[in-house]
């Protein structure tokens, strides 16, 4: 950067002359000066926030002094000239990396902050500030300082309409005395090929005057590439090249009777013409990489083709303009098309891109357009792919052009748009413009073109932590905008809108960028993304609304970024986890010791009641250990395969408790011991099956990168999150089908109650019938992790997910032991077989029914004794006994002595019970069973 500078006699205090801040790094760039005790300015920089000391220097005495400073990024080199003499170098700075891009330049002032906070200020005038992207020589400063000037890589020229000027600043004329060492001239270099040292080209430098020899490199890469084709091709024609081959032979007496070249608008269309036809032959898929480059190549030869200014009688000549333009559309059509993303992979050694044809067609159009134009106003060419417009007309005061949009299909609503501001049409009539001329293009399969995997680099535009940024890709169509005034390029803002992604459920968010490709930010890749001069007018659903101060080639870039929490919530949360995880297994292991201590009856629910805290229970245990394996990568990886297999086998084992409570409700024909072996089958057969195909299937993206669990980046996490849904989709119809059921039971009970009590009784029976059900089973059957869906949207759901997950344990230590009347009454009989076993010791029970319960005669038929003919009867299919029973009444809290007859049949083992109610007492059936 060099800049002429007359500093202000009277001003004192720390001056900056430049500052450059990035959005990543304010202090990025900076040069600055302050007088010493000796009345000079001493000059010091500043690079990459690094303050280099204050050495360089030039007397105060109100002259006009030019200053240059430049910096290499290899080895960190910098050097401060002043009046055409080095005056200060160094290197080593603590940072070896590029000037971050994207940043504002100020003049006078320091930015404290990007783009604002001004402090420091200069105080005298500045001008004459050029800046190149190359480290300038001694000589070519020298030269700089006498007045001649650089072109060579130069990327800002003083212009003051470039420059954006404060109010304060006032604008002087003043003359500047060159010294007379130099002559004024044109500088420019090249670069040059000197000879061969040990085999190695050495490079120079010379003036691009003078005329020598050149030679093309080529990279081993792109050498090979091209041979493989080459020879591919000579082997084996593609079926493209046969069918070109034929349709060649056909107009082989058209072609004798042109010229042998392609600088004639008739060879070049019949060219064209035969390639649209032989593509049209050619299956889709079927194109080959080598066919690619050959049609590539012929779309940038005849884009540039001569042909003669058009005249008003040669109706011929744009009929032949027209003609081949449309076969040059259909040509890039075919190439551009999606079903050839892979094969543009395989060329992109040879190639630079798609935004190769993008740039061929914008030179055929703008070269053609004259003749496109010449009768007619409008012209639109479409393809599947391609919409091209031209549109034309005589400026006027209130002169406007409609809007161009893409084609209007089920996937593009008109919503992919892009026009020109009226204003800026009548600044060209102000300008003395006798018409304009439109070229729009739009272009809807170049996205799938662009490699996925190839971030775009960005500076990321959410910076407040709340949401990690992943990176940036092509979000949207091309549209582009090309303005002639009187068939001369003229650039202008245009407004566009587009449509894009949209946020997905699973906490991915797409922030919209406007952008445009610049062929010239890279060329020797054929260009690249740029967003300067480009803003987001507004956000919809869908689409976003642009505005750029220049026309090109428009797209919209999507950065993408997953939410995230604040280091805060995250602690509170693996604090919580943990904890929840440690009450959880506390309470799965007390049930599953209850269950085994208590001899709790054997039978298909207690067994899949095991198993599901066995999987659970192991499951949390590994989640609560993950974080310590989570430094070394093989223990990791098996703690992440594992959990993956236990929480599997979890949601496995939840759908088996779904299924028998399906099986409870609805009559199904199977018996116990073949229902068990499916429910084994499930419950652990499939977990074992799914991570198994899993670690087959991706074994390199199965594990995350931070963290001991599945990789959420890439599909791998689908082997869980599938599986999962299908469990809780299922549950939630079984749930839905037993409230329906408990629902019918409360309503034949309550119709079965005292009219009197029936109104209020049925409002009690059908609240809980429906509640009881839910609370009970949502926990058991796993319908809690449905939460997890809501997760990204606030940090509240994340606390709610993770309060009702981790306590599951617990929870099923409430359902499946406290209330569960099995274990209850399991530990019942215990403490009564102990109570009589201590009244056993005690004394002896003689008469001890009949001595302490109501008498005999008390109830309405007496109960047989065991000597009655009814007890002897041993003959014939069925026999009948006679039992008295003791049974404890829960509600009155008080014991009743029940007899019943039970007669048992021997074949089909059916227990037939009739009881009878002692008078005076109250218990339904239903207490019994």
């Amino acid at each position: 950067m060099c800049v002429r500078v007359q500093w202000d006699r009277d001003w004192n205090d720390v001056s900056t002359i430049f500052s450059y801040a990035a959005p990543v790094f304010t202090n990025e760039f900076q040069l600055r000066g302050q007088l010493d005790v000796q009345g000079r300015v001493l000059l010091a920089l500043i690079i990459h926030g690094k303050h280099l000391p204050y050495k360089a220097s030039f007397p105060n005495d109100g002259a006009w002094h030019h200053i240059c400073v430049t910096w290499r990024r290899s080895g960190n080199h910098w050097a401060i000239y002043v009046d055409g003499e080095s005056k200060d170098t160094g290197s080593g700075t603590d940072t070896n990396r590029d000037i971050h891009g994207d940043g504002i330049l100020i003049l006078g002032q320091d930015q404290d902050s990007f783009g604002g906070n001004f402090t420091e200020p200069f105080f005298g005038n500045i001008t004459d500030l050029n800046v190149w992207t190359m480290g300038l020589e001694s000589r070519h400063i020298r030269a700089l300082n006498s007045c001649s000037t650089l072109s060579q890589d130069m990327l800002f020229k003083w212009s003051l309409d470039r420059i954006s000027s404060h109010p304060a600043v006032k604008e002087v004329q003043t003359s500047l005395v060159c010294p007379a060492a130099y002559p004024q001239v044109e500088l420019q270099d090249c670069r040059t090929l000197q000879g061969w040292t040990n085999q190695l080209p050495a490079w120079g430098q010379t003036e691009c005057s003078n005329l020598l020899p050149f030679v093309c490199r080529s990279t081993k890469e792109r050498y090979l590439k091209m041979k493989q084709m080459s020879e591919s091709q000579s082997v084996r024609p593609s079926a493209f090249m046969n069918h070109l081959m034929m349709l060649s032979n056909r107009t082989q007496p058209i072609l004798a009777q042109l010229p042998t070249d392609l600088n004639n608008l008739a060879q070049a269309s019949v060219l064209l013409n035969i390639s649209a036809q032989a593509l049209e032959h050619t299956p889709q898929g079927e194109l080959q990489p080598a066919d690619m480059v050959s049609l590539i190549q012929l779309l940038s030869l005849t884009a540039d083709i001569p042909i003669q200014p058009p005249t008003p009688l040669e109706n011929s000549s744009q009929d032949g303009v027209l003609e081949l333009s449309q076969h040059f559309v259909s040509v890039a059509d075919s190439i551009i098309c999606d079903e050839n993303r892979l094969k543009w992979q395989a060329i992109k050694e040879v190639v630079n891109g798609p935004m190769d044809v993008v740039k061929s067609i914008d030179r055929m159009v703008t070269h053609l357009s004259p003749h496109l134009m010449s009768q007619t106003d409008q012209l639109t060419i479409t393809s599947p792919n391609i919409k091209l417009e031209l549109q034309q007309q005589k400026l006027q005061e209130g002169s406007k052009v409609s809007s161009f949009c893409g084609p209007d299909t089920e996937s593009h609503a008109h919503l992919d748009c892009i026009s020109v501001p009226p204003q800026k049409i009548q600044d060209l009539h102000s300008n003395g413009f006798y018409k304009i001329t439109l070229v729009n293009t739009w272009y809807g399969s170049l996205r799938p073109l662009f490699n996925p995997e190839e971030n775009i680099t960005m500076v990321p535009t959410v910076t407040d932590g709340s949401q990690r940024y992943l990176g940036t890709f092509l979000g949207s169509s091309v549209v582009s905008t090309t303005v002639l005034g009187d068939d001369q390029p003229v650039s202008m803002a245009v407004n566009f809108q587009l449509q894009h992604r949209v946020e997905n459920s699973l906490g991915t968010v797409y922030d919209p960028v406007c952008a445009f490709w610049d062929f010239d930010l890279s060329p020797e890749t054929g260009g690249w993304w740029n967003t300067k001069g480009c803003k987001v007018v507004s956000r919809h659903y869908g689409h976003t609304v642009c505005y750029c101060n220049h026309t090109t080639n428009f797209a919209l870039l999507l950065q993408v970024y997953e939410a995230q929490r604040s280091p805060e919530n995250e602690k509170a949360l693996q604090v919580l986890t943990f904890i929840g995880c440690g009450v959880s297994m506390c309470g799965l292991l007390f049930t599953f010791i209850l269950f085994i201590a208590v001899g709790v009856p054997k039978s298909d629910r207690t067994t899949v009641h095991k198993n599901l805290i066995v999987a659970l229970g192991v499951a949390e245990l590994l989640l609560m250990c993950s974080d310590w394996a989570s430094d070394n990568r093989a223990a990791c990886f098996l703690v992440t395969a594992l959990l993956h297999l236990f929480f599997m086998a979890s949601f496995s084992w939840m759908l088996v408790e779904g299924l028998l409570l399906w099986s409870k409700v609805v009559a199904v024909n199977i018996s116990e011991d073949r229902r068990m072996k499916l429910y084994y089958i499930i419950g652990w057969g499939v977990p074992v099956l799914i991570v198994g195909l899993t670690l087959a299937v991706s074994v390199d993206k199965y594990k995350a990168e931070d963290h001991c669990w599945l990789n959420v980046q890439t599909d791998t996490i689908w082997a869980f999150v599938g599986p999962v849904v299908f469990v809780l989709a299922v549950n939630a119809v079984v749930l839905c089908r037993v409230v329906m059921v408990t629902v019918s039971s409360a309503h034949r009970r309550a119709k079965m109650l005292s009219p009197s009590s029936a109104s209020k009784m049925q409002t009690f029976d059908l609240t809980w019938a429906v509640t009881r059900p839910v609370l009970i089973l949502l926990p058991v059957l796993g319908l809690t992790w449905l939460c997890g869906v809501l997760v990204h949207l606030s940090v509240v759901m994340a606390y709610v997910f993770i309060a009702l997950n981790s306590f599951q344990g617990l929870y099923i230590f409430l359902v499946y032991a406290v209330y569960n009347s099995e274990v209850r009454n399991a530990i019942k009989r215990i403490k009564e077989k102990r109570k009589a076993l201590s009244f056993t010791n005690c004394s002896q029970p003689t008469s001890f029914l009949h001595s302490q319960r109501v008498p005999v005669s008390s109830w309405s038929r007496s109960p047989p004794t065991p000597s009655s003919p009814e007890t002897s009867e041993t003959s014939g299919a069925n026999s009948s006994t006679s039992m008295s029973l003791v049974i404890k009444n829960e509600s009155f809290r008080k014991e009743s002595f029940v007899s019943f007859s039970m007669k048992q049949a021997s074949e089909n083992q059916v227990v037939q019970l009739t009881g009878f109610k002692p008078s005076g007492t109250k218990f339904s059936w239903f207490d019994i069973i």
